[in-house]
């Protein structure tokens, strides 16, 4: 006869008083029959932060400024110098100097705009030597030589000052004219500017989720960073793209770089865009291998080329972590007053307060900086990715920005304007503003633009970074 076996499984009777595996419900085998089912674990409701805020942007928002624009190209125009000086200069007689023209306009086009009677200082570099001489004629003897002809107000004459070519350097410093005399052999210098310009890149990002997952609720409470939060997991998802999107917006301006011509990208139809670090290491000054904790030598050559530049009082220094903490001993030593070999001179001498020697401000010369660390260049994941801890930042110390704004010509008001040094220009018109643009597509999430079962949240952003007066900035560099 059939036997009927119970829904339950089988219990095995036995002789003895014992226990039997099989006389109890598995809990561990089998599908959906899995720990978690059988013990309630103790799970914390909060992730943790490991990494912190891993935010990158927010260095242009410090320094910087936004403004629109409407076309593909953005073009501004810098003042050149205002006085009248000329470098590798060539003594060919004593009483004759001479120095390059070129007969076509560009780059390296040098005309001769001195007149006869100014006055004119010779250096001699390499003596550290001059002599006040006044100009009796100046003439292009050639198309691409000028010469001018002088006599010293003194007794000394040109004899003491280097004959190699291109070797001196001249200036004007005035003009002397005899009574009852005209003006007619001046020359009318021109003002001239120098033209720059950038375009801008379309940058592009996108997070997708499925409709059934939009509603999957997890066990651990997420926290974006820009505030929400919830068991939904699609949300933190959603705003973390948000956030990396908004950092390569800083990102791209910061290290972007124009194609060239020996690059295939331009017959792809691409262009890039002239990001700080190339337009500094084009345009700027770029100091390598920099250490402030050697001392004062090596920043003070910083600042005397400062002083032969723009020489703008007030200065952002932008620093990864080994710099920093460089600029910070460089500056402790330096304080006056000592307690067993620990200074405290900056902070009024005073033992009994907390000790601090993580400078955030100096002075030096005429010259103020406000020193900061730059997250971009420490973070591991960014420029700090060559050793994990950002004390070499992948060939990117830290760089110096002046604050403040610049004077540039503005060809379409046809006036001098003032702009900050460092600005981003974004894509905007009536129709459309690409300064940060995001939007959903699909069925779900509120969006009802097609059949696909998924919520697609899109962004954009079209812009450019324009820096003027690179001539102002510094760039610190790990090697050459």
């Amino acid at each position: 006869m059939a036997v009927v076996a119970p829904v339950y499984g089988s219990i095995k009777p036995s002789q003895k008083q014992q226990l039997l595996e099989s006389n109890y419900l598995n809990f561990t085998d089998g599908s959906g029959n899995d720990f978690a089912q059988q013990y309630l674990p103790e799970i914390y409701e909060a992730e943790v932060e490991r990494y912190g805020n891993r935010t990158l942007s927010g260095f242009l928002r410090m320094v910087g400024a936004e403004m629109p624009m409407s076309s593909d190209q953005v073009v501004w125009s810098e003042q050149n110098r205002l006085h009248i000086a000329y470098d590798t200069v060539t003594k060919a007689t004593e009483t004759t100097l001479t120095f390059a023209l070129n007969a076509t306009a560009g780059s390296s086009f040098v005309a001769n705009v001195i007149s006869k009677n100014q006055t004119l200082v010779v250096i001699d570099p390499a003596t550290g030597q001059d002599i006040k001489v006044f100009v009796t004629d100046s003439v292009n003897t050639s198309s691409t030589l000028a010469t001018i002809t002088v006599k010293p107000y003194t007794a000394a004459d040109m004899t003491a000052l280097s004959a190699t070519a291109g070797a001196l350097k001249i200036f004007v410093y005035g003009s002397e004219y005899k009574k009852g005399t005209t003006d007619a052999d001046i020359k009318s210098v021109t003002p001239s500017f120098t033209q720059f310009s950038n375009s801008p890149i379309i940058i592009k990002e996108k997070y997708a989720i499925s409709g059934s997952d939009t509603a999957q609720i997890g066990w651990v409470e997420v926290a974006t960073e820009d505030g929400a939060s919830g068991y939904l997991w699609y949300l933190k998802a959603e705003s973390e793209t948000r956030l990396r999107f908004e950092d390569y917006l800083e990102m791209a301006v910061v290290e972007g770089e124009l194609v060239s011509g020996s690059s295939t990208l331009g017959a792809d139809g691409y262009k890039g865009t002239e990001g700080l670090f190339a337009a500094v290491q084009s345009r700027g000054n770029v100091l390598n291998n920099f250490t402030a904790n050697a001392g004062l030598a090596e920043f003070d050559s910083i600042l005397k080329n400062l002083d032969t530049q723009g020489a703008i009082e007030e200065n952002m220094l932008f620093l990864n972590r080994q710099t920093s903490l460089d600029f910070d001993d460089m500056l402790a030593s330096l304080s006056s007053g000592a307690n067993g070999g620990t200074a405290y001179g900056l902070f009024e001498n005073s033992a009994e307060m907390a000790l601090n020697l993580g400078f955030t401000g100096f002075r030096r010369g005429s010259y103020d900086f406000y020193k900061t660390d730059w997250k971009y260049l420490n973070d591991a994941s960014t420029r700090g990715a060559s050793n994990g801890a950002g004390e070499v930042g992948s060939g990117i110390d830290g760089i110096l920005v002046p604050a403040g704004t610049s004077t540039v010509y503005d060809q379409i008001l046809g006036t001098n304007i003032r702009r900050p040094f460092l600005h981003v220009r974004y894509r905007a018109s009536q129709a459309d503003d690409r300064r940060m643009k995001s939007w959903i597509t699909g069925s779900v999430g509120g969006a009802y633009t097609s059949d696909l079962d998924a919520m697609e949240v899109h962004f954009l952003s079209e812009r450019c970074l324009v820096v003027q007066a690179a001539n102002n900035f510094v760039l610190f560099t790990a090697s050459a």
